[in-house]
């Protein structure tokens, strides 16, 4: 238990762990996120777990496992933040053959390298930019989803899987070191 005290003491330092985004209570998307969570603490089989409910919408699906896995990893790369500088991680990268560069469409046009800390924390404002905007993740039944949905929440989850790569990859003696591997692995 005396390792959790270092994990515990990270998050005071509120550096660049960003809050849990949540689902409102009573809505249809907090339904499934109850739904989506129950299945994952079961022990039951994974493809069970991802498999859309019946009579559930799809693209409502999506967007919970898309606003979850983004809680999950911000709280994964939360653990190792402040050990991942631009002088122990100059480059975004998932181990020497995979570098990962960034571009947005906006002041990033072509693909840039850049440092992982600053390569993460751009996606990490990319990703909250696109959950937040009501017109891209509805949070009501009224406003339909766009048709560009379904690719964007694609680009979503491979930008965030590679933070996942990342810190498994360059962090992982870390994440052993302050006991937070259930969270990095569950």
């Amino acid at each position: 238990m005396a390792s959790l005290g270092g994990f515990v003491e990270f998050f005071q330092k509120g550096k660049t762990f960003r809050p849990k985004k949540k689902f409102e209570p009573g809505t249809l998307k907090y339904s499934l996120h109850k739904q989506a969570q129950a299945s994952l603490s079961s022990g039951i089989n994974l493809r069970s777990v991802v498999t859309l409910p019946p009579g559930e919408d799809l693209n409502d699906w999506i967007a919970v496992h898309v606003v979850d896995f983004f809680n999950r990893i911000n709280l994964i790369y939360g653990t190792v933040c402040e050990y991942c500088t631009e002088s122990s991680c100059p480059t975004m990268s998932g181990g020497p053959k995979f570098e990962y560069l960034w571009a947005d469409g906006g002041k990033y046009k072509k693909p840039t390298a850049l440092p992982a800390p600053q390569y993460i924390s751009h996606l990490m404002d990319w990703v909250e930019t696109q959950i937040n905007d009501e017109h891209t993740f509805p949070v009501t039944v009224d406003v339909p989803f766009p048709k560009a949905f379904i690719p964007l929440c694609k680009k979503i989850l491979t930008r965030l899987f590679r933070v996942f790569v990342h810190v498994y990859i360059h962090h992982f003696d870390r994440i052993v070191a302050i006991g937070a591997v259930s969270v990095l692995l569950y």
